[in-house]
């Protein structure tokens, strides 16, 4: 369901202050991708993915993830590159954009998937190729529970997820909350994605844009259950 402004019942002049950068983030299956898509389209923005298909090892990885860990997290770091000099290129020209990624976050995958002697590899690589990544003005963080994030990826039916354990999930999501426990770089607006349907539900979408498009400072939590109270 991709929704304009005025579709939505908001004003394009509630957006001219908006994060010119704004990034989606969270754990696998929590919807980031979706929301990202979906915003760009009501602000009218460029958009920004992270390209999974495009890893020729990522399969593998869900598959045999101890063979296949350093080549998958690697070559999700050398596509940075190229998608570092994009956000840079186009913000000469002052152009808005939506991320469903955050650059900074690529070690918290590396550090659950790496082992010591590997990460300390991919931390070098990392360290030169983000010396001046652009840092986004707002980061939207949507948070769910393992067992939602696992009914969700069932239900999409992405046959290389399916192979992603619960107990993989259960650690990646625990390094998420831990990671933006303590994250500070950008204004940061914590999502209940576990009880909103941005999707489906208009209304949901449209409290959910509107508070990311107020969301200019701070850290900021959304839940839809007490904003529907």
């Amino acid at each position: 369901m991709y929704l304009s402004l005025d579709e939505l019942g908001l004003s394009p002049e509630t957006t001219q202050t908006t994060a010119s950068y704004i990034a989606i983030e969270g754990p696998i299956g929590v919807g980031k991708t979706t929301l990202a898509r979906s915003l760009a389209h009501s602000l009218e923005c460029d958009a920004l993915y992270e390209a999974a298909e495009d890893n020729p090892f990522l399969n593998r990885f869900y598959r045999d993830p101890k063979a296949y860990a350093l080549p998958t997290q690697l070559h999700f770091l050398f596509q940075r590159i190229s998608q570092i000099e994009d956000i840079k290129q186009n913000d000469i020209f002052n152009v808005r954009r939506v991320a469903d990624f955050l650059i900074d976050k690529d070690p918290l995958f590396a550090e659950v998937n790496l082992d010591s002697d590997q990460f300390a590899i991919y931390q070098k690589v990392f360290d030169t190729i983000i010396l001046d990544a652009p840092e986004p003005d707002l980061v939207v963080y949507l948070q769910a529970p393992t067992d939602v994030l696992i009914e969700r990826i069932r239900k999409r039916g992405i046959e290389s997820e399916q192979k992603i354990s619960n107990s993989y999930l259960t650690q990646l999501n625990d390094a998420y909350m831990r990671y933006f426990h303590n994250y500070a770089k950008s204004p940061l607006l914590i999502v209940n994605a576990a009880e909103i349907d941005f999707v489906q539900d208009k209304n949901q979408y449209r409290n959910l844009v509107e508070t990311i498009v107020n969301t200019r400072s701070g850290r900021h939590y959304y839940n839809p259950l007490t904003r529907d109270i």
